[in-house]
């Protein structure tokens, strides 16, 4: 503990060791990013050259997961992995005047939304200006399929207004008579399986629960050998607990039973009784206020009232007595009979209550949360459970032929009849808002549907997606309307643009394709990481033999900075280029760059007949300004170049920029903490090792 103390001591030596940890765990981390699927795909192969050694005879390296912080591979761009170019030309002869770069803007959001079906980790998609010409550029990495590219993005966007239909009721779509046909086959063919499956399970010694397991034909119960577990009344099965309780235990039932889930035979395995359920009436009065009631009736007056009823009630009036005066709807037919209930099944008080009864009791009154209540015990017997086995044969039904029902229907109002969507600001609130406005014929039918939908949504669809689906408020008949909402002023913008998109016919044609194959993707990667790696070595090699021992730790700094910035690529994500690779290996020049100024100027300080440990901290200050400026401007230059170029030089500027930024890092930071950590050792004071100078020269008297 005592060693460990001393070296991480507070005092500077020990300040420089901790920043050297940190420097260390921060490689680490960032190789872990870098390598993961490197080091997966070789973990078996490590671990056998592991075991050669004795130390590590039993070792299993574990699998590196990240925990979704960041993808297994780097994200190649379209020269690297290939792909598909398309450069569309755009026809804007019916855009307003002035509006026209507007109306692009709007197709390009379209064509965004239209490449997320081909799942491309990130499609490139921007517009370019060629004097007065609009053109459409879009890259989708990794997809080969020309013709599919075109057909998806090629065709006018197509804006449409639906109406909600209700799924929640019965399908009332009939079957073709072919369809018919079919499902009336399968299921015979289904019941007679059944039959036989029947007649197996009835035989004396019969393996009920071998026979489930290999002939039911639902996954979830074939793989627990059809055993269903206890049933108590109620519930989705119910029907079954009813099948099961004219069984004996043991017993399987005579004939096959058909329901929604398929033809069933059934075995009541055994049966236990764990409590009682009970048959119960009563009488509620409810009043203002209480749960679920609708009556005016103040709290006081339902008091009232209960109190008179619980002087008249007896076992033989107590039905005539809810049917007359119980606000419970459905009192007036059932007379308040609730049938059998067991525990857990009605709000507590009102279950303490009846379960305290005694048969024939009324209870006092019972205050719930739905107002007074009477309660009559009428009876009370056994609860039984049944353990029950079954095994299923599927059936087909009507859905299975026809497709699902749409929650939309068409209206008939298209982007066609839309004028225009623009956006303004609420007067009063001052929160952005989307106005649309209809011609004549778009006035007429969006007066009719949202006269029809008020209180109900009407959605908004561009190319078959739902943009949103706002809810109407009132009939609008004067073919101008407001859509409002908690957006942000650029989420309405974005949704302007859409709806001017699809409101306004922008064809396009393609003006050039371009097809990257995989191979030659792969090849020019391959080619890439050669060319990188060779430069890597030659630019250590120099450094090396040029400064030595600082020249070594340059390289150690230079390879932490190259795992960092690759990590970045990786985590961000920055998708990969040729001109990107460029730009990253062009910043591993600078990197080195900025450490041979520091070296030339420790150089000097040395020559001055300065200390080591000075030299290096003023010719870390001392270089720093020239350092900073010349990547300054180099940082200015990638920006201008990414936000005035096109994408291939986007890329280029991007994975420049982030490693000039890493660069300056590298080299003030990782450097110089691990030149001050090795000057204080003692190859540290043999000057060969540095920079070839002498520690000890004195200055030079300036020549006259």
């Amino acid at each position: 503990m005592s060693i460990v103390k001393r070296i991480f001591s507070p005092s500077p030596r020990g300040k420089l060791r901790w920043a050297f940890l940190g420097v260390i765990l921060l490689f680490v981390l960032a190789a872990k990013y870098d390598a993961q699927q490197l080091y997966n795909d070789n973990r078996e192969y490590l671990t056998d050259q592991l075991r050669r050694i004795p130390l590590f005879s039993s070792v299993t390296l574990p699998e590196v997961s990240l925990g979704g912080w960041a993808p297994d591979t780097f994200r190649l761009g379209l020269d690297l992995q290939g792909g598909t170019q398309l450069i569309y030309n755009t026809d804007l002869s019916k855009a307003a005047p002035g509006e026209e770069a507007e109306a692009v803007e709007g197709l390009r959001d379209v064509i965004e939304q239209r490449v997320d079906s081909f799942g491309v980790a990130e499609p490139i998609v921007q517009t370019v200006k060629e004097g007065e010409r609009y053109r459409i550029m879009v890259e989708l990495a990794g997809v080969h399929d020309v013709e599919e590219a075109k057909r998806v993005i090629g065709d006018t966007p197509l804006l449409e207004f639906k109406e909600s239909v209700d799924v929640s009721g019965p399908d009332t779509r009939e079957l073709s008579k072919e369809d018919q046909k079919k499902m009336d086959e399968y299921n015979d063919a289904a019941r007679k399986r059944a039959k036989e499956i029947l007649e197996q399970a009835k035989k004396e010694g019969a393996d009920f629960n071998a026979l489930a397991k290999e002939k039911s034909e639902l996954a979830e119960e074939k793989e627990k050998s059809g055993d269903l577990g206890w049933l108590k009344p109620g519930g989705p099965l119910g029907y079954l607990y009813s099948v099961a309780a004219t069984l004996k235990s043991g017993q399987v039932f005579g004939d096959v039973i058909t329901a929604s889930d398929g033809i069933s035979i059934v075995k009541q395995l055994e049966s236990r009784s764990t409590e009682t359920e009970m048959n119960a009436a009563h009488i509620l009065i409810c009043y203002q206020g209480a749960e679920q009631c609708e009556a005016t009736t103040s709290k006081g007056d339902a008091r009232k009232k209960i109190d008179e009823l619980k002087t008249r009630a007896t076992p033989e009036n107590f039905a005539d007595l809810a049917k007359e005066f119980s606000t419970e709807p459905a009192a007036k037919q059932s007379g308040g009979d609730l049938g059998f209930f067991s525990k857990g099944q009605m709000v507590p008080v009102f279950e303490d209550a009846a379960f305290a009864l005694k048969k024939g009791e009324i209870s006092d009154i019972v205050e719930s949360p739905f107002g007074f209540h009477l309660i009559y015990k009428k009876d009370e017997r056994p609860l039984n459970e049944y353990h029950i086995g079954r095994i299923v044969v599927k059936t087909q039904s009507s859905a299975d032929y026809l497709p699902p029902l749409e929650p939309w229907k068409d209206t008939g109002l298209t982007g066609k009849q839309l004028k225009k969507a623009y956006v303004q600001t609420d007067q009063q609130t001052y929160f952005p808002e989307i106005g649309i406005e209809f011609d004549e014929e778009g006035k007429k039918l969006f007066g009719e549907i949202t006269a029809r939908n008020v209180g109900k949504p009407l959605a908004i669809f561009l190319d078959g997606r739902l943009q949103q689906a706002p809810r109407v408020q009132q009939a609008i008949t004067d073919g101008s309307a407001v859509i409002t909402g908690d957006f942000t002023l650029e989420e309405v913008k974005t949704h302007v643009r859409r709806l001017n998109a699809g409101a306004l016919p922008v064809p396009i044609s393609v003006a050039s394709e371009q097809t990257v194959g995989a191979t030659l993707g792969e090849e020019s990667l391959q080619k890439s990481l050669t060319a990188g790696l060779f430069g890597f070595a030659l630019v250590m090699l120099f450094m090396i033999l040029y400064y030595r021992l600082p020249g070594l730790l340059a390289c150690l700094a230079l390879l932490v900075y190259t795992v960092l910035v690759l990590a970045i690529f990786k985590v961000w994500p920055v998708t990969l280029s040729l001109a990107g690779i460029a730009g990253f290996l062009l910043s591993v020049g600078m990197a080195v760059d900025a450490n041979i100024l520091i070296f030339e100027r420790m150089k000097e300080e040395l020559r001055t007949g300065k200390s080591l440990d000075q030299s290096i901290r003023d010719g870390f200050s001392r270089a720093w300004t020239s350092i900073r400026d010349s990547n300054m401007s180099s940082l200015i230059t990638s920006a201008i170049l990414f936000w005035f170029s096109a994408s291939l030089i986007k890329g280029f500027a991007l994975t420049l920029a982030i490693g000039i930024i890493l660069s300056m890092f590298s080299a003030i930071s990782v450097t110089r903490v691990m030149l001050r950590l090795v000057a204080g050792w003692k190859i540290g004071r043999v000057s060969w090792f540095f920079l070839g100078a002498r520690h000890s020269v004195q200055a030079q008297p300036p020549k006259t």
